[in-house]
């Protein structure tokens, strides 16, 4: 699921993609997936594919917040808890450094992404 959510992220230019493994800490998540985007239209657009994606693999989701704005949108789809952030948000709110005991989920190899 993080992988799926991590290669839509990629394929809408997602950046700085970090899996953190959370279920210790948090019982009713298993992974964070961080990414950031360069703009509001990019946070909203990979926010959308990632949501798509997983939507059409057939995963629920829960809840989805911070749309409306596009700087920092959370999917929350049960064992996977998406936030895509705007580059200054993801500096400011830090969530490796609040999760920095968490391991880090391996996210395979994603080709560059391309131009648009």
């Amino acid at each position: 699921m993080a992988q799926l959510a991590a290669r839509a992220a990629h394929a809408k230019g997602g950046e700085d993609l970090v899996a953190l493994d959370v279920s210790e800490p948090l019982p009713l998540v298993d992974v964070f997936l961080i990414v950031s985007g360069r703009s509001e239209r990019n946070v909203a657009a990979i926010a959308d594919e990632v949501e798509e994606q997983l939507l059409e693999a057939g995963h629920k989701r829960l809840r989805r917040e911070g749309r409306q704005e596009a700087r920092w949108i959370l999917l929350d789809f049960g064992d996977l808890v998406v936030h895509v952030f705007h580059e200054q948000e993801r500096v400011y709110y830090g969530l490796e450094r609040l999760w920095k005991d968490c391991p880090i989920v391996p996210i395979e190899q994603l080709e560059p992404a391309p131009a648009q």
